[in-house]
């Protein structure tokens, strides 16, 4: 097998927000009066580091990514500003975006190189949740989109599944649910081509080993299970995220099993990009992603996650097991 020829990442921004006020959401804290601070210069060295992020990630002979998921993205405007970023380094990606119901207005969206990913559909799912009141649980929806990578068919699913907040067990079955509507959307897809090779990517808020990824593995329907490499990665202590001087990998890509044996797009290497300049290097959380803030002071990092990412080639020669 070859060099890779497409890589695909997906990267929580941490609240990648303008600094206007949405009156529809709960983003005042992310304005310039507000508990952050949120100003023009600090969004615009914000919109260049995720650019520049993207860019070291470029495989050889400048080969920027060829699709990107993410995550904790404010609005369309955002986008479009982070668009433009990438345009003055040199690459263009046309966007995927639709304001969800999220409470905080945070959204998944998707950015991609035309002249390699020919979007063919996408579609936004919305997930209906509810506390113990029967009262409504905003949440992100959760996209698919379908289109054709080098000629073969590339079913993307992009998610933020409900977080941690209050607690693990008392979140747990929002995220069971969210991996239930997941499995559902991959189902969907598999009851039209039994064939289609399926990318699940996101932040799932929970860890390789926990039930709500279980779910979302084990296909009942379809007989498909989904294939988890980055289960791997977790149980070598890597992560992409930490917190109480733990390293969890919220942030995975799950795939079908096709793109270990296909005669079309293959799994070539998975993995989390944790360089240094993206990394604190001194104090007490050292060694942690670089972020943005740090309670409510400002550190001019990157995000409190680091992006994970998969590289994809076609088969040219016998094939060779994937890299981890």
């Amino acid at each position: 097998m070859g060099q890779a020829n497409s890589r695909i990442i997906f990267y929580n921004c941490e609240n990648l927000f303008d600094v206007y006020d949405d009156p529809l959401t709960k983003d005042d804290e992310r304005t310039p009066q507000g508990k952050f601070k949120w100003t023009k210069e600090k969004y615009q060295s914000k919109l260049y580091q995720v650019a520049e992020v993207f860019k070291a990630m470029a495989l050889p002979h400048n080969n920027w990514p060829s699709v990107i998921g993410l995550c904790e993205i404010e609005n369309a405007q955002v986008l479009s500003d982070l668009q433009n970023k990438l345009l003055q380094l040199g690459v263009k990606y046309n966007i995927i975006h639709q304001d969800s119901p999220d409470q905080r207005g945070i959204d998944v969206a998707l950015l991609y190189r035309p002249n390699i990913y020919n979007l063919l559909h996408y579609e936004y799912h919305n997930l209906y949740l509810s506390n113990h009141k029967s009262e409504r649980k905003f949440t992100r929806d959760q996209l698919v989109v379908s289109g054709f990578m080098n000629g073969q068919l590339l079913h993307i699913i992009v998610v933020h599944w409900p977080s941690r907040s209050g607690g693990q067990s008392r979140s747990n079955p929002f995220r069971i649910k969210a991996a239930y509507k997941s499995r559902s959307l991959v189902d969907s897809l598999l009851s039209l081509d039994a064939a289609n090779q399926i990318m699940v990517m996101g932040d799932f808020n929970d860890d390789p080993v926990n039930y709500s990824i279980q779910v979302l593995e084990n296909g009942k329907k379809y007989g498909d299970t989904l294939c988890n490499p980055m289960r791997i990665l977790y149980k070598k202590g890597i992560g992409s995220i930490a917190h109480h001087d733990r390293w969890h990998l919220f942030d995975q890509i799950l795939f079908t099993a096709n793109f270990l044996t296909s005669k079309n797009l293959q799994l070539k290497k998975i993995g989390v990009f944790n360089p240094s300049f993206m990394t604190q290097q001194i104090g007490p959380y050292k060694g942690y992603p670089l972020r943005s803030f740090s309670g409510t002071s400002y550190t001019n990092g990157y995000s409190d996650h680091y992006p994970v990412y998969v590289d994809l080639t076609e088969p040219l020669a016998p094939r060779k097991p994937p890299q981890y």
